[in-house]
């Protein structure tokens, strides 16, 4: 544990209380992809089936049951709770043109050809770019409103921290993997164009809008 994975930790919870709390209080999920969101439960319920076979430290077991847990009450206040207010219209990304190719890439390059390693690597990749529903969704409909925003970015910022937290490692601690690094960084880069218009906009109190 460092500085910059606690507060990538933070800032990663941050932005799922954020998401959930703008859906309970306004009674309303308009402007979130519930793709975005069955894509990240998949993430965490496929990276953390070691839950029941390993146990690290309090704190790592808590973190995963609360982003699995999370990630399941966010579906069912966008799917069941607050459904009527699902813009299933505009969010329309194709997700199997994500998890097919992970799936496969995932198969392909790993550490270890067993079955969890393999789930774990297709959580790794499949995070990356979890986020595009959301971000197509922003860009279809033209803006987000600002506590999405708020969301987006603490999620990039989490990503943001990660990769300083790996550097950190890399020279502390020796670690460098390669699967991990490489696909933190892709995710990053797919925040890029939102940071600078979170900061240009959003914090100037305008609405966020992304070029369709």
């Amino acid at each position: 544990m460092n500085v910059f994975r606690l507060l990538g930790d933070v800032s990663h919870l941050l932005g799922i209380v954020i998401l959930l709390i703008k859906i309970w209080k306004t009674r309303s999920c308009a402007g979130i992809s519930g793709k975005s969101q069955l894509l990240f439960a998949l993430v965490f319920t496929t990276r953390y089936l070691d839950l029941f076979t390993t146990f690290i430290s309090f704190y790592n077991t808590t973190m995963k049951v609360v982003y699995i847990g999370f990630s399941y009450a966010t579906l069912w206040m966008i799917y069941y709770k607050f459904r009527a207010t699902y813009d299933s219209n505009n969010d329309t990304f194709r997700v199997e043109f994500l998890i097919v190719p992970v799936g496969g890439l995932s198969v392909l390059v790993n550490h270890d050809f067993a079955l969890l390693e393999i789930l774990w690597t297709f959580s790794i990749y499949l995070e990356s770019v979890a986020i595009l529903p959301q971000l197509f969704l922003v860009s279809k409909t033209g803006e987000a409103e600002t506590i999405t925003s708020h969301y987006l970015f603490a999620l990039g910022l989490y990503r943001g921290l990660y990769l300083f937290n790996w550097i950190w490692r890399y020279y502390f601690e020796s670690f460098f993997d390669l699967i991990v690094i490489v696909a933190g960084v892709v995710q990053t880069i797919l925040y890029c164009d939102f940071f600078y218009l979170y900061v240009t906009k959003v914090l100037k109190g305008k609405k966020l809008s992304l070029p369709a």
